[in-house]
């Protein structure tokens, strides 16, 4: 199973954001895309997850054009955990959760199965929100409306996981949580992150956008360099190798002119 995009490019306003990156997503591994504000971290995952048409070149999944492909054969098979979703409905969490099954169902409308609510519930103490099934998605915290729709997504049994930032609104030990499960998820996961210290911790591939291009890929150790950080986030960094062999950064100064 393979996700790949071939001299993929998005404009908006003869703007690019996307401009021609070819990159293959390591099957089975946590990739994490990593840049600064306006890099096209969000609209690469997009156009990966096939909710964006490229102007340009190609999104692979399996070697198929990912727009020809069926929407309810895709549907079943990738995930997308966006940065903010919201909704006006009075659904429960386990009714959010359940959304994840709609694509398994022979009919849309159909009820939910046992089946679908043995996943759903499997999902929601994975990720340890068993105890609010019951609770309504209007009270929850951005966190735990994060962490819901988390759940939603690996109800939906994918082979490939994308998630735009889903360490916001979470405090350091639901991060770490989130994260060791997403690396422990036997799926393709591909990850937009901000905590450059989290990714070279947890993520086996990094891609690092600047300007719409791909300024790097590979291993965190070949990717997160002294020179690397500061061509791309204009900050100064002193990076050591951890007792994992994984690169610790620690930032010294910005370079931006005062």
């Amino acid at each position: 199973m393979s996700l790949r995009a071939h001299d993929v490019t998005w404009t908006t306003q003869g703007r690019p954001i996307v401009d021609g990156i070819t990159v293959e997503i390591t099957p089975g591994g946590l990739t994490g895309l990593l840049g600064p504000n306006g890099s096209g971290k969000s609209t690469l995952l997009r156009l990966l997850a096939g909710l964006l048409r490229p102007r340009g070149g190609a999104v692979l999944l399996d070697g198929h054009d990912l727009d020809r492909l069926p929407r309810r054969d895709v549907a079943r098979r990738m995930a997308v955990v966006a940065q903010e979703v919201s909704t006006d409905a009075e659904l429960t969490v386990l009714d959010v959760v359940l959304l994840g099954r709609i694509p398994h169902r022979r009919r849309l409308a159909a009820a939910a199965s046992k089946t679908d609510l043995a996943h759903a519930r499997r999902a929601l103490r994975r990720c340890g929100l068993a105890d609010l099934e019951h609770r309504r998605w209007s009270t929850l915290s951005g966190g735990e409306r994060q962490r819901v729709n988390i759940a939603r997504a690996l109800a939906q049994e994918p082979s490939e996981l994308l998630l735009d930032e889903p360490t916001n609104h979470l405090d350091i030990a639901h991060q770490l949580t989130l994260l060791d499960l997403l690396a422990a998820t036997p799926v393709t996961v591909v990850t937009a992150l901000h905590d450059l210290n989290l990714a070279a911790q947890y993520c086996d591939h990094l891609l690092l956008l600047h300007e719409g291009r791909l300024i790097a890929a590979g291993p965190p150790g070949q990717v997160l360099t002294e020179e690397t950080v500061e061509r791309v986030y204009r900050v100064r960094a002193e990076i050591t190798t951890s007792a994992t062999g994984r690169p610790s950064l620690r930032f010294l100064s910005s370079s931006i002119p005062a």
